[in-house]
């Protein structure tokens, strides 16, 4: 037979939240019942059922603190409270915020890691809620965590911090119902408070303040680090997650966490970590600043109309709403863009492909030109070689004058047009980008293993160029940790020679309508492409060796026809050993060009006639739709002569059918368009615009995947 004995919680206790009591039921077994009238044993029974309670029996911080572990996971948790859940540490486990003045210290949690706000956020604070249900799930999660009562914090405003103890809180409205701690310990910026106008404002605000301003009082005993974290999180969401506009989105029905909590948590850590250059970072905060703006006037706009009303005020008001919406609308695109980590990079190249670049000063008001030379220290032999081989030959004349430099981004940052960077033989560690505006010209004074520039900054890219007229000579660059390219031509044209280019990232990048003249230079380490040519370009590559990168050369070739096809010239590089492919063309696929008119394969079935180098077509396609396409051929002597093994040298010839080819595709889609369109007379610099190609002499060695390949997306 068998007796219950019921357990309940001592009288102290039984005040705390219905969901939090615990209530243990013992059976006891025996053969025979038991005497209900020996006291022994109803002594010893009771006593037996009250230690195996004492045991077992949770109290509410404990109960809070297990919210935090599944029985899947078994304690091994990774939320970034894991180490709060084990019964045998009762001590706090979070750091102690040290204040300076006399206002108690608070828990320090601005440490936490991403995967722990990530999993606090995903697992139990917003879980699968919709952007419309984030204020009730909010409010379930701090009624769960969040110490009833009985705490002190710090609350903190622009104008004072004072230290108050909460007495109720309210998950729903976000806010706790507080008590000044006397005798009162304040601080102020900027104003003197007494105890009696303490006393005053929060009777004026019925004694509550939001919980995002208060931070938890220290405490070593562990009962309030959950309340800490948990507030934390909440000022962290409301902070950098949380839009204003993000309960009106027409995406409501998706999970608000997967479509903007990831991405922009991600966002703020990819900064945090220098991972985000900073001008794209500037104009993050930019662009979100002026989105709120606009969503304001916005906001107070739409509240102000009256439905039903036909006044000519009231239709001046919605033609200025909407002119209003379209404007958010494009700033809120903007947004997802840059907080997208993968259209951040594949798309953000126009929306920030002018970030960086600063206007150029021209010419110098006063007149003359200024040779800046670049140099830690140099001794006295050094100089007079410098004068003796370089200053005197080329700038003696008296339009020429001399500056010095200990750095060379102050060196470029000092030019106008027209003036000169000689960089003497050194290291020079740098930690900005070198951003060259004007049209002026870079060189080193040596080998370019004797002038060595090192960037060690994650956030920018290494040199960016859009002069009209640049040159570099005889440098070696080196990037350390870096996140961006080691050189981007954004605009205008640059020539390089004989210089080295230790990668990082990717490496060199030439934006459309730009022009990249790289002759006896030497490129390696990309974990990209080496040299990355974008629609629009021109590229010439002449004797460069090309190796130890993911990619050789990357040429981009985008869905939109006005993206007009690179000019390109490559002639006796040395592209080896790199993970894929040699030259690799990233084009679109068949279904992004299926309304594309059937021709024939440029590649295969054009007459080329070299002689007079045009491009000739089959009857399939009228005269008028062949792109007028120049394709310089090697000359006999190099074709059958001495230019390497045929099988070093084969992927010449199949890049230049590939891009012939894409190049005729792309004008007949242009032509076709445009008919469809009912355009009468098309743009004819658009439509008879030439794409020169001269590839030859090139030699591919031991290239992952071979000299040449087309990745369709």
């Amino acid at each position: 037979m068998s007796e219950e004995l019921v357990c309940s919680k001592p009288e102290e206790a039984r005040n705390a939240e219905t969901e939090n009591s615990v209530e243990i039921v013992l059976t006891l077994t025996s053969e025979d019942p038991p005497n209900n009238h020996d006291p022994n044993v109803n002594q010893q029974t009771e006593r037996e059922a009250e230690t195996v309670c004492t045991e077992i029996r949770p109290n509410h911080s404990r109960v809070s603190k297990e919210l935090f572990q599944t029985e899947e996971e078994d304690g091994d948790d990774d939320s970034g409270t894991h180490y709060l859940n084990s019964d045998e540490r009762p001590c706090t486990h979070l750091q102690r915020a040290e204040r300076p003045g006399k206002l108690p210290d608070t828990f320090q949690t601005d440490h936490l890691l991403y995967y722990e706000r990530f999993k606090a956020y995903q697992d139990y604070m917003l879980g699968d809620c919709k952007a419309s249900e984030v204020k009730a799930f909010t409010a379930e999660y701090l009624e769960k965590i969040v110490e009833p009562c009985d705490w002190q914090a710090i609350w903190h405003t622009d104008v004072f911090d004072v230290l108050v103890e909460v007495v109720d809180v309210d998950c729903k409205e976000l806010k706790a119902k507080v008590e000044l701690v006397l005798p009162m310990e304040c601080e102020t910026r900027g104003c003197d408070l007494t105890e009696e106008s303490m006393k005053s404002l929060l009777e004026a605000t019925l004694h509550k303040v939001p919980l995002l301003e208060l931070s938890v009082v220290y405490d070593e005993s562990g009962d309030f680090d959950q309340t800490a974290l948990a507030l934390d999180h909440l000022r962290f969401f409301y902070k950098h997650i949380w839009r204003k506009w993000d309960e009106e989105d027409e995406d409501d029905d998706f999970d608000y966490f997967v479509r903007c909590v990831e991405p922009r948590l991600r966002l703020y850590y990819d900064i945090l970590e220098d991972r985000v250059p900073a001008g794209l970072v500037a104009e993050y905060h930019s662009t979100l600043a002026l989105c709120s703006e606009k969503f304001q006037e916005f906001s107070s706009l739409r509240s102000g109309l009256d439905s039903d009303s036909e006044s000519e005020q009231d239709n001046v008001s919605m033609v200025e709403g909407l002119r209003l919406y379209e404007q958010l609308e494009a700033l809120k695109r903007k947004l997802r863009i840059i907080e997208n980590p993968l259209l951040r990079y594949v798309l953000g190249y126009k929306v920030n492909s002018g970030q960086q670049s600063c206007r150029a000063k021209g010419p110098r008001p006063a007149g003359g030109r200024v040779v800046h030379l670049v140099s830690a220290s140099a001794t006295v032999q050094q100089l007079q070689s410098l004068i003796t081989d370089k200053l005197m030959p080329h700038y003696s004349s008296e339009e020429f004058e001399v500056q010095f430099h200990s750095d060379p981004v102050l060196a470029v940052n000092a030019c106008y047009e027209g003036d000169v960077v000689i960089v003497c033989p050194g290291l020079y560690s740098i930690t900005s980008s070198i951003s060259i505006v004007d049209s002026i010209e870079v060189e080193g004074y040596g080998l370019p293993d004797e002038v060595v520039i090192e960037k060690r900054n994650k956030g920018d890219a290494f040199v960016e160029s859009t002069g009209a007229n640049v040159k570099l000579l005889n440098l070696k660059f080196i990037q350390r940790d870096a996140i961006e390219g080691i050189l981007c031509v954004r605009q205008g044209k640059l020539e390089m020679e004989n210089c080295v280019m230790q990668c990082e990232t990717t490496g060199v990048i030439v934006r459309s309508a730009a022009q990249l003249c790289m002759n006896m230079c030497d490129l390696y380490g990309s974990k990209g492409a080496g040299v990355e040519i974008y629609p629009g370009s021109v590229c010439s590559l002449v004797g460069n060796g090309i190796h130890h990168c993911k990619e050789g050369i990357l040429i981009k070739d985008f869905a939109d026809e006005l993206d007009a096809m690179p000019k390109i010239t490559m002639v006796n590089n040395m592209i080896h050993n790199n993970q894929g492919y040699g030259v690799i063309l990233v084009k679109p696929g068949d279904a992004t060009m299926e309304d594309l008119p059937a021709e024939p394969n440029a590649a295969d079935e054009n007459e080329k006639e070299f002689g007079d180098t045009r491009v000739q077509s089959e009857a399939d396609i009228d005269d008028d739709d062949v792109p007028a396409i120049v394709v310089e051929e090697e000359c006999p002597a190099i074709k059958h002569g001495h230019s390497g093994p045929p099988d070093f040298t084969e992927g010449n010839d199949a890049i230049k059918q590939e891009l012939v080819a894409t190049s005729a595709k792309k004008h007949v889609l242009q032509k076709s368009r445009m008919k469809a369109l009912g355009a009468m007379q098309a743009d004819e610099n658009l439509l008879s615009q030439e794409m020169f190609i001269s590839i030859h002499g090139n030699q591919f060695k031991h290239n992952g995947k071979g000299s040449f390949g087309t990745f369709l997306y």
